[in-house]
């Protein structure tokens, strides 16, 4: 049984991977804008990504018998800057998710909830690889620094996450 700590904590995380994912396709929408559609693909299998760990929480809880309870999803920015201004941004964001699974795994801890100890495991997992993905990105794009053509390359690169 799920106590209503948990339940809150998730029903929070909810939200919140719902917001990264309207986060990462506005993200998505402003690389379209920019004609780097590989860049824009890959936001958009980030957002998807986004969309399914909250139906992960989602189904957590109702195998729990917990209640899900959907809360209201902030807009995201709609404005961004160049492409490395963006994954440092990407780059925060998933470090904050970080935090945000760390708090949620000790709040289990606490509460004795070993089956969400279980699960959360796989999410501290998964933002270690977000973080991974997101630092390369970030490091290629300064490499390019204000090449063109390296811009294109990693367009294209990224653009392979889709295919």
């Amino acid at each position: 049984m799920l106590s209503q700590k948990m339940i809150d904590e998730m029903n929070l995380q909810i939200k919140l991977e719902l917001y990264s994912a309207y986060l990462y396709l506005s993200m998505s929408a402003h690389f379209e804008a920019a004609n780097l559609g590989g860049f824009a693909i890959w936001m958009k299998a980030q957002a998807s990504e986004e969309q399914a760990h909250a139906m992960k929480f989602y189904e957590h809880l109702q195998d729990r018998g917990g209640k899900v309870v959907l809360q209201a999803i902030e807009q995201p920015p709609v404005d961004f800057g160049k492409p490395l201004e963006v994954f440092k941004e990407v780059l925060k964001h998933e470090e904050s998710v970080t935090a945000r699974i760390h708090h949620m795994y000790g709040v289990a801890v606490k509460e004795n909830d070993y089956a969400s100890q279980a699960f959360l495991t796989w999410f501290v997992n998964e933002q270690v690889e977000e973080e991974k993905h997101a630092t390369q990105i970030v490091e290629w794009l300064k490499m390019a620094g204000d090449s063109t053509n390296a811009l294109f390359m990693l367009d294209s690169v990224l653009r392979k996450r889709g295919g």
